[in-house]
């Protein structure tokens, strides 16, 4: 069975200092990905909805549909945290690099703004 998908697990009996600080107990990078990916699936089908209703011709319409995207994800609880979950362990770019839809790049552009708001609260 080929699978392309990488498990990386490490466990760390001992504390592990480097130069960004101490690391200690157990650190999955599989469900890091796995969260991510869950997350650009549910933006992406939410991107796939609101085009059904809104055109993405012009940049000002992708911008519109960037625009109602995040504020379904702020306004959905649930949908919200597993978004900045995933944007605390992936990256916006990791995130970014999932998406394929023609606001994928206003959107990400909106989340990054919208991440640091919520980082304020």
């Amino acid at each position: 069975m080929s699978d392309n998908s990488t498990n990386i697990s490490q466990n760390f009996h001992a504390p592990v200092t480097n130069a960004i600080g101490e690391v200690k107990g157990d650190f999955n990078f599989n469900q890091a990905k796995n969260n991510l990916s869950e997350a650009a699936a549910e933006i992406q089908q939410l991107l796939n909805q609101l085009s059904q209703n809104y055109p993405t011709n012009t940049e000002a319409e992708k911008k519109a549909v960037a625009t109602a995207a995040i504020q379904h994800i702020d306004n959905n609880s649930k949908l919200r945290q597993r978004v900045l979950s995933a944007l605390k362990t992936g990256g916006i770019q990791a995130l970014g690099q999932l998406l394929n839809h023609p606001a994928a790049t206003f959107v990400i552009a909106a989340l990054e703004d919208w991440q640091k708001s919520k980082n304020k609260l």
